[in-house]
């Protein structure tokens, strides 16, 4: 499974150095932010403050900012009409990102340069299951394995499946779906992870059975790509 990556996760975010693979092309992605207000949840921190002369939200994975700060972000995913259930507040309009930096980071100062953030599933111990899960889980009655799913993944493109397996990461309420990264001890060419979106709830450790549709080459843009992708699935 291929995942491309600028966030959280959101989906499942990753913001790791943004100046240093590109630094001749940082005007045309980077972002900067004065921030006026900032609103904290449970695992995100939103921002609101002036993006090139406009006002706008961005949130990010759970970080400490104030008003006055100003960081410097790599452009995400815009989201519209999206409703955070821990505020009770619909924002016309906000973008996630996966991260931010600090403006030492722009003038070169290494020393000084913070990676605020990056990715909240991999920083965050109960959000994640270290390693590879390596006992094999069997399948419910009619269901495949992670194995199987990928080496037909064509076949079994824009149908029902049925998986079972052990939950290693959780990052929920992103975009509106919970993201679960699914394993069962199977693997096909070195791929053991697959990644669902549900509406339902679960947490990393558990051992679940899911229906969902296979989406090949899902494309959210902005650099988040999924090779395949088990979308609304419910949990058993």
């Amino acid at each position: 499974m291929k995942l491309i990556l600028t966030v959280s996760a959101i989906f499942i975010f990753n913001n790791h150095n943004l100046f240093a693979q590109n630094p001749s092309h940082a005007q045309m992605n980077i972002r900067k932010i004065i921030v006026e207000e900032v609103l904290q949840t449970t695992n995100y921190t939103y921002l609101f403050g002036e993006v090139k002369g406009e006002k706008t939200w961005v949130a990010l994975p759970k970080t400490e900012a104030k008003a006055g700060d100003e960081y410097y972000y790599k452009q995400g995913i815009e989201m519209r009409d999206f409703k955070s259930q821990e505020l009770n507040r619909t924002f016309d309009v906000i973008w996630f990102i996966g991260g931010v930096e600090s403006a030492e980071a722009v003038t070169g100062d290494a020393g000084k340069t913070q990676n605020i953030a990056q990715n909240s599933m991999q920083s965050d111990p109960h959000k994640m299951k270290s390693g590879r899960v390596t006992t094999k889980i069997k399948p419910d009655a009619g269901g495949i394995t992670i194995a199987e799913l990928l080496e037909n993944k064509e076949k079994l493109e824009g149908k029902k499946v049925k998986l079972k397996g052990q939950v290693v990461k959780y990052n929920d309420n992103i975009m509106g779906k919970n993201w679960i990264h699914l394993q069962d001890g199977t693997d096909y060419s070195g791929v053991y992870d697959i990644t669902l979106t549900s509406g339902m709830e679960t947490q990393v450790g558990d051992i679940i059975s899911v229906e969902g549709i296979v989406i090949l080459d899902k494309d959210f843009g902005f650099g988040y790509f999924f090779d395949i992708l088990i979308e609304d699935c419910i949990i058993k």
